[in-house]
C-alpha cells in the first residue's frame, strides 16, 4: 500500500528553530521547512472509519473529523449551501430585480473585468437571456475607464433604455458614480464582495464583506454571491406563481455550477464548506463540456477531462482574463454566457490570442521588476514602479514576485515618463498581512488616489510624486508585522515520502482531499536524499529532472519557470549530488501512459 512508503510528520506550523524538517533552515530557496501539525487522534479515527492512514492524517491535518469527513469528501449544494436572505441588502435587490423581470425592464449587467467578474456577469446574462429579457452589458476597459462603474458608463447604460444595473464583483466603493446613477432614475443593485466601511448609496447593497453584514458569508467570490442572490431571485419568481403564468421555465441554476467554480478557484476565495461544493460539482459539470465557451477554451487550449482545479486556475482562467488584461475587457463575460458554438468558438480564439500576447509582455516587465526586487531584500515588503509597464498584468508581476520573494508585493506601471504621470498598481500579500486594509488606509490618508481590494490582493492607483509616500506609509504598517511576513515564508510540510510510495494509489487519495486551493492547502511532500540523476531546462525556463532514491525507486520531476531562480541554479549544480526535494505530486499522462510526477516547490542539500 501506499501508506507503507509514508510518513505523516506531528510538528506544528510555528515550531522552533530545533524542528527545522530535517535541518533544513534555509532551503536552495532561502526558505526554512517544517513539518505541518497534525491532529493523530483525529487519524486514528478517520482511519478506524476506513480511510487509508495516508488520507487520514492528511484530513486530520485539516482540521477534518469522523464526524465532518463526509461533507468535506462529498459537499454538496443541497446541505451546505447558505440562506441567501441572511445575506443584509438581499431581500430588497431580489425585490427589484423579480419586479424588474416582471414587468420586463431593461436589465443592464457591469461587471469587473476579471475572472470572477466575467462569471458573475455571464450568469446574470444567461439567467435574464432564460427568461425571455435581453440584458445589456457594459464592462469597464482597463485602459481608459479603469475600476469600477463611472458616471459615463451609467449614462450610457440609461440612454439604451436601462431602469436597472447590477453591478457584480465591483460598485461597492463607487460613491459617487451611485449617487449619478440614482439621479438619473437608474436603480443600481451593487452585489460585491471588497470590504468596505461605508455602505454605498445604491438602490441595494449586497455584500458579505459590507458593514453592517450578518451574514459570515466572508469567503464568497462574486459568482458565488450572484448565485444565492439568483436562487432567491427564482425562489421568489416561484413564491409569486411567475413562471406559471408567463408560461416560462425555471433556469436549471445547477447548470451554472461550471462558471461559479472557476471564479471560486481563480478569485482564491478558501475552499471550504460552500465554496468546496461550487467547486467540486462545478468541475463534474465542467467535465461534459456543455458550455459552448468552455468546450471553445478547451479546444483552443489543447485541454481534455477530467479537469481539476489546476485546469481552472493555469487553463481557463488566464485565458478568460486575457481579455481584460491585453484585449477586450467583455470577452470573457460574453464567452461564458454565449449559447452559440460559432460565437464561441471565434471568441476563444481571439482570448487564446491576448492570452500569448498577456505572456509576453509579463515576461519583460517581470524580469525588471525582479531586479528592482531583490534590491529590496532588507524590506518586509517589495514596492516596484516603471514606466510603460502595462497595467493588465502588474496583477500576475506581482504574484509571482510574492511567491519568489515570500512578502507583500506592490507592482505599478506608469503610462508615461512625465512627472505627474499616476500608476494603476495590483498588490498581493502573505497569509497574516492584510494588505486590502493597509491600502484602504493609504487611501483614506491621501497617499493614494484609488485603492481597495482583499487581504491577500488589492488594486491601487498612485501619483509619481506620491510612491515615496507609499513606501513611507507601508513601512509604518507592515514593518510592525515583520514576524508575520517572515513566517509566511516557511514552507510547511505535509509529509515525508519515499520515491516508490508516490503511487497511483497515493494520488486517487489525494484528488478525493481535492479541490485544494486557499483554506484547504495542496498537500507538500518530503522526498529526501534523492540523487539529481538528470537535469535540464525544457521549454520556457523550466527544470526537468529525474531523481533517484537510494534502493533505486525513481520519480520524474519539473519546477516550473525555475530555471533562472536560484532553486533552478542549485538544482542545475547538483546534478550527481543528493538533494531533499519538496513538492507536490501529480498526475502524468504524457504518451498515454500514466505516472506520478513531483511538482517541485523546492530542494536543499542532503548530507553526505
Amino acid at each position: 500500500m501506499a501508506e507503507a512508503a509514508l510518513k505523516i510528520a506531528a510538528v506544528g506550523d510555528n515550531s522552533s528553530a530545533a524542528e527545522f524538517a530535517f535541518g533544513v533552515k534555509s532551503s536552495f530557496g532561502g526558505r526554512p521547512w517544517r513539518f505541518r501539525a497534525s491532529d493523530e487522534e483525529a487519524a486514528r479515527g478517520l482511519s478506524l472509519s476506513g480511510y487509508s492512514s495516508a488520507l487520514a492524517q492528511i484530513l486530520a491535518a485539516r482540521g477534518v473529523t469522523r464526524d465532518t469527513v463526509g461533507a468535506f469528501l462529498g459537499p454538496r449544494l443541497k446541505t451546505l449551501l447558505p440562506e441567501p436572505f441572511l445575506l443584509a441588502g438581499m431581500e430588497r435587490a431580489v425585490e427589484r430585480f423579480a419586479r424588474a423581470l416582471i414587468s420586463r425592464e431593461t436589465i443592464a449587467v457591469l461587471g469587473d473585468y476579471d475572472v470572477d467578474g466575467a462569471c458573475a456577469s455571464a450568469l446574470l446574462l444567461r439567467f435574464v437571456r432564460a427568461l425571455g429579457g435581453q440584458p445589456l452589458l457594459h464592462i469597464p476597459d482597463r485602459m481608459t475607464e479603469g475600476y469600477g462603474p463611472s458616471v459615463n458608463a451609467f449614462r450610457k447604460l440609461r440612454e439604451q433604455g436601462a431602469g436597472v444595473v447590477v453591478t457584480v464583483d465591483c460598485g461597492a466603493a463607487a460613491h459617487d458614480a451611485l449617487s449619478a446613477a440614482a439621479a438619473m432614475g437608474l436603480d443600481a443593485i451593487v452585489l460585491d464582495h471588497h470590504a468596505v466601511e461605508k455602505n454605498p448609496p445604491a438602490f441595494a447593497h449586497v455584500n458579505p464583506n459590507g458593514p453592517d453584514d450578518p451574514s459570515g458569508m466572508t469567503y464568497l467570490c462574486a459568482a458565488g454571491l450572484t448565485f444565492l442572490f439568483l436562487v432567491g431571485v427564482q425562489r421568489r419568481l416561484r413564491q409569486e406563481g411567475w413562471f406559471a403564468q408567463a408560461g416560462v421555465a425555471e433556469v436549471d441554476l445547477m447548470n451554472q455550477l461550471d462558471v461559479v467554480a472557476l471564479a471560486t478557484v481563480a478569485d482564491v476565495v478558501p475552499l471550504l464548506g460552500v465554496n468546496r461544493a461550487f467547486v467540486k460539482q462545478g468541475l463534474s459539470k465542467l467535465a461534459r463540456l456543455e458550455r459552448p465557451g468552455f468546450a471553445a477554451l478547451a479546444r483552443v487550449a489543447a485541454a481534455e477531462p477530467p479537469f481539476d482545479q489546476q485546469h481552472l486556475g493555469f487553463i481557463f482562467g488566464p485565458r478568460i482574463n486575457a481579455g481584460g488584461r491585453v484585449g477586450r475587457c467583455d470577452l470573457g463575460a460574453r464567452l461564458l454566457a454565449s449559447d452559440d458554438c460559432a460565437e464561441a468558438h471565434a471568441l476563444a480564439l481571439e482570448l487564446d490570442r491576448h492570452n500569448r500576447e498577456r505572456q509576453a509582455i509579463e515576461s519583460g516587465i517581470l524580469d525588471a521588476a525582479d531586479a528592482m526586487a531583490a534590491m529590496q531584500a532588507e524590506r518586509s515588503f517589495v514596492l516596484v514602479t516603471g514606466d510603460g509597464w502595462h497595467a493588465g498584468v502588474v496583477g500576475i508581476v506581482a504574484g509571482r514576485l510574492k511567491d519568489r520573494h515570500a512578502k507583500p508585493v506592490l507592482v505599478g506601471g506608469f503610462e508615461s515618463a512625465n512627472t505627474d504621470a499616476v500608476a494603476r498598481g495590483s498588490a498581493r500579500s502573505v497569509p497574516g498581512v492584510d494588505l486590502g486594509a493597509i491600502i484602504r488606509a493609504a487611501l483614506a490618508e491621501g497617499v493614494l488616489e484609488t485603492g481597495g481590494g482583499h487581504a491577500m490582493a488589492a488594486g491601487f492607483s498612485v501619483r509619481r510624486d506620491k510612491v515615496p509616500s507609499l513606501e513611507d506609509f507601508l513601512k509604518t504598517r507592515i514593518e510592525p508585522q515583520r514576524d508575520r511576513v517572515i513566517a509566511a515564508r516557511d514552507l510547511i510540510l505535509d509529509a515525508v515520502l519515499s520515491a516508490s510510495g508516490a503511487t497511483p494509489e497515493l494520488l486517487y487519495d489525494l484528488e478525493r482531499a481535492g479541490p485544494f486551493g486557499s483554506g484547504n492547502p495542496e498537500p507538500v511532500f518530503l522526498l529526501p536524499d534523492m540523487l539529481v540523476a538528470y537535469a535540464d531546462v525544457v521549454g520556457t525556463n523550466h527544470l526537468r529532472m529525474r531523481l533517484v532514491a537510494r534502493d533505486g525507486a525513481a520519480i520524474s520531476a519539473i519546477a516550473f519557470r525555475a530555471a533562472n531562480t536560484d532553486i533552478g541554479r542549485q538544482l542545475l549544480k547538483s546534478r550527481g549530488q543528493r538533494v531533499h526535494a519538496a513538492g507536490k505530486l501529480k498526475r502524468d499522462d504524457y504518451n498515454g501512459e500514466s505516472r506520478v510526477q513531483l511538482h517541485l516547490e523546492d530542494a536543499a542539500a542532503a548530507a553526505a
